[in-house]
């Protein structure tokens, strides 16, 4: 741990003293060695002697359980395999008039029911943010083998929920602000501020499942689910607690949200090919898809979950968070940011560069974004042989905080399955890219090691480290 503290430290020193005038810094922290170019640019990988893994059942993090609702269904499984099939969830928004609007298309969710999870009136009342939040969280609870009594049996005081949601409840406001120019204060409701506030998503969540462990939300914008990921684990690694949900939510489509992703330049304007309009690292691609839905982990000691028994379905090996400080929208174009979000993840996880060969990758369909992606991971990937990479937004659109959980999940499910989706819509891909992206066409991967990239406006970055789980 004091070795990647020293060199977390000692990159982030040097990069402050790269001048235009000086030459390349090399920074030796044994067993890894890091060149600085003047402009920044981390271009050396961890060597083949990196750090070794956790051994220690209590620091250890398993994933026992996954929760998902989606556009394509609220089912794991079934989420999974209309990925593989390479099916666009894109299509016309319709939950409110959107013919004066340049975009009109969205991965919006239909006809989703709680299915009991949700108690009548609080159902009628929450924003869709907490309902996704809550019939996800209680779905991975379910595939955890926390069903019925079982979930009375653990300690509650050291399991807690970390969901995050890069919006909030912001259909329950924009329908109290249309209520308050329309009918007068008089007529807001008391609920207003309840479900708005970002925080009851995993506060709901907790007060329904009586966990009184670490509860709160984080907001990082379209990062905000790899937080949490990193935080919850952080918590069981310290010993603070035993299980966490963490995950995102996130549900936004109402006129404000929309209209200001457009007034920004952000969203696909291609109304008349829905399916095709969220198009990752296709010279053609012009911006991304909002989408909507809820990906949640149940994340646990090791130790924790083998004394109770509990399916182990992956291992969550480290992650890293950081910050470009540039800009509130654009990426740092040299990618130092993401370049070094990733080594620090890989340092956290013990993994070594040569061990990755699988990659979910951010990828949004936005021109600056999908470049300074690819220009981090061959800063860090030189030996691209072996290596795939995928972008599950080709198909949900990009859910904002939920993005994360629910990638996280399509990461899960291909190392367990062996197989991964297709990136859709890739009609001419750009040649920079270098990587196979499984265009197209689902492929079989056996996936070693694997890394899932999200990154938010104001230059939040972050990356999770998967694997299966080896005694």
């Amino acid at each position: 741990m004091e070795t990647q503290a020293h060199l977390q430290h000692t990159l982030l020193l040097a990069s402050t003293l790269v001048r235009k005038d000086k030459p390349s810094i090399i920074v030796k922290s044994p067993p890894h060695t890091t060149t600085i170019t003047r402009r920044g640019v981390i271009l050396s990988q961890i060597s083949k002697t990196a750090p070794k893994r956790e051994k220690d059942a209590k620091k250890r993090v398993v994933i026992t359980g996954m929760g998902v609702v989606s556009v394509f269904g609220n089912d794991v499984d079934t989420y999974y395999e209309r990925l593989l099939e390479g099916e666009s969830g894109v299509g016309p928004i319709d939950r409110f008039d959107v013919s004066g609007f340049p975009t009109r298309i969205g991965a919006q969710i239909r006809g989703f029911e709680s299915n009991g999870y949700i108690k009548g009136k609080h159902d009628r009342r929450l924003d869709d943010c907490q309902r996704y939040c809550i019939v996800a969280g209680k779905k991975a609870i379910e595939n955890a083998a926390l069903g019925g009594d079982e979930l009375s049996k653990i300690d509650k005081t050291r399991a807690g929920v970390i969901v995050g949601t890069g919006v909030g409840g912001s259909t329950v406001l924009y329908d109290n602000l249309v209520t308050l120019r329309e009918r007068g204060i008089k007529r807001i409701s008391p609920f207003l501020t309840q479900y708005t506030l970002p925080s009851m998503c995993p506060a709901f969540l907790a007060i329904d499942l009586g966990f009184m462990g670490p509860t709160y939300s984080i907001s990082t914008a379209c990062a905000t689910s790899n937080y949490c990921f990193y935080a919850a684990a952080n918590h069981i690694r310290e010993g603070v607690a035993d299980l966490m949900i963490a995950g995102g939510t996130e549900s936004c489509f109402n006129p404000v949200i929309l209209g200001g992703f457009i007034a920004c330049n952000a969203l696909s304007q291609r109304n008349n090919d829905p399916q095709t309009a969220s198009r990752p690292w296709d010279q053609g691609r012009d911006g991304f898809v909002m989408g909507e839905g809820s990906g949640v982990l149940v994340m646990e000691s090791l130790e924790h979950a083998m004394k109770r028994d509990a399916p182990i379905i992956a291992e969550y090996l480290g992650g890293a968070i950081n910050s470009d400080a540039y800009h509130i929208t654009n990426p740092l174009p040299s990618a130092f940011g993401i370049t070094s979000c990733i080594q620090t993840g890989l340092l956290n996880a013990g993994v070594s560069v040569e061990e990755v060969n699988y990659i979910n990758a951010h990828a949004t369909s936005s021109a600056a974004g999908d470049c300074a992606e690819i220009i981090a991971l061959k800063n860090i990937f030189k030996k691209r042989t072996g290596i795939k990479m995928n972008a599950t937004k080709s198909m949900i659109g990009h859910p904002l905080g939920a993005a994360g959980g629910m990638e996280a999940i399509a990461t899960i499910k291909a190392i367990q399955t062996g197989w991964l989706h297709p990136t859709i819509n890739q009609f001419n891909p750009d040649p920079e890219v270098e990587f196979d992206i499984v265009a197209n066409r689902k492929k079989q991967h056996e996936i070693n090691v694997g890394i899932s990239n999200s990154f938010g406006f104001g230059g939040h970055n972050s990356v999770i480290v998967f694997s299966s789980f080896k005694p």
